[in-house]
C-alpha cells in the first residue's frame, strides 16, 4: 500500500516558505491556501433527477430555552449521491469497497487538475488525448494522485436545468441529461497505466450525462478507485502542486456519502 507522505512534508517538497517542522503553518495561512471544493447542501442542492426528495432539513428547535440559552438542533434526510458526494467503489463494482472501507490513502492525495474548458461541449467526453497533452505540459500523473477534472460546468451549479441540461425530474428526465464525463477510454488508460486512488469531477457524475452504460464507473469502481461528483471551485487550483482531502459522511456499508472536500495549495518561495 502506498505510503502517505504527511502534509507538512509534501508542502516543503513543493517550496513552501514554512519550515518542515512548522504543522502550524499548514493550518494558518502562512504555509498557503486552504480552497472549500463543496457545494453547500440546502434545498437548492443538485440530486440526481430520479432522487426527486433532494436535501430535507427539518427544525427541531431554534430559540430561547426556558433556562436562558439559545438552542438550535436540525435533523437531515439525504440519498447518497446528491450535492458533492462520494461514490464508493460498491456503487457500481460488486464486492468493492464500501463508503467506511475506503482507507484515507484513497481520499487524501496530491491534486493532478486537468482543465478541459478550452473545448468543452455539453456531452463532450475526456479523452486519452487531454490526460497525454496535460502530461506533455506538466509531467507523468504521479502513483497516488487524486485526478480532478475541470470543465467549467460548476459555473452553471445555480441553473439546476443549465447543470443537468433539462429541467425534467423522474426516470423521463435521464435520456435528456447533457453533460461532460470520462470516457471509457480514458478510464482504462488511467487505469493501466496511472496509479491514481480517486477522480473527481464538476459535474453530476463522472460519465457523460448521455452515458447509458457508465463505463467509466465501471473501470473505476471495479480497481477500487473511489469518485468524487458535483465538486467545486477546481479554478482555484493549480494543474500540479495541490493537496486533496476528501472526507465523506462515513457510513457503514453505504455506496457513497456527502461529501466535505478541500484542497491546500502552498504558498510558493518568493510569493
Amino acid at each position: 500500500m502506498r505510503r502517505i507522505v504527511p502534509l507538512v512534508l509534501m508542502v516543503a517538497v513543493v517550496g513552501c516558505e514554512a519550515p518542515i517542522d512548522d504543522y502550524g503553518a499548514v493550518f494558518d495561512g502562512t504555509a498557503g491556501q486552504w480552497v472549500d471544493l463543496t457545494h453547500a447542501f440546502s434545498k437548492s442542492t443538485i440530486y440526481w433527477p430520479t432522487d426527486t426528495e433532494g436535501f430535507q432539513l427539518e427544525e427541531l428547535a431554534f430559540g430561547p430555552t426556558e433556562g436562558g440559552w439559545f438552542y438550535a438542533s436540525y435533523q437531515f434526510a439525504t440519498a447518497e449521491h446528491g450535492g458533492t458526494h462520494l461514490d464508493a467503489p460498491i456503487h457500481f463494482a460488486e464486492g468493492r469497497r464500501t463508503n467506511d472501507q475506503i482507507p484515507l490513502s484513497g481520499l487524501i492525495g496530491p491534486a493532478t487538475v486537468v482543465d478541459v474548458t478550452a473545448h468543452v461541449t455539453p456531452d463532450y467526453l475526456v479523452s486519452v488525448g487531454d490526460l497525454t497533452a496535460w502530461e506533455a505540459a506538466n509531467g507523468a500523473i504521479p502513483d497516488g494522485a487524486i485526478l480532478l477534472i475541470r470543465t467549467g460546468w460548476a459555473d452553471r451549479w445555480n441553473d439546476r436545468t443549465a447543470y443537468l441540461g433539462t429541467d425534467l425530474t423522474g426516470e423521463a428526465a435521464v435520456a435528456q441529461l447533457h453533460f461532460p464525463g470520462i470516457s471509457a477510454e480514458a478510464a482504462q488508460w488511467l487505469v493501466d497505466n496511472r496509479g491514481i486512488v480517486a477522480v473527481g469531477i464538476d459535474t453530476p457524475s463522472i460519465d457523460r450525462g448521455q452515458s447509458e452504460d457508465f463505463r467509466a464507473h465501471v473501470i473505476f469502481y471495479a480497481e477500487n478507485i473511489a469518485g468524487f461528483e458535483n465538486v467545486a471551485n477546481l479554478a482555484a487550483l493549480p494543474a500540479i502542486g495541490s493537496y486533496v482531502i476528501a472526507l465523506p459522511m462515513k457510513i457503514k456499508g453505504g455506496s457513497g456519502g456527502p461529501l466535505r472536500i478541500v484542497a491546500f495549495v502552498p504558498q510558493k518561495d518568493g510569493s
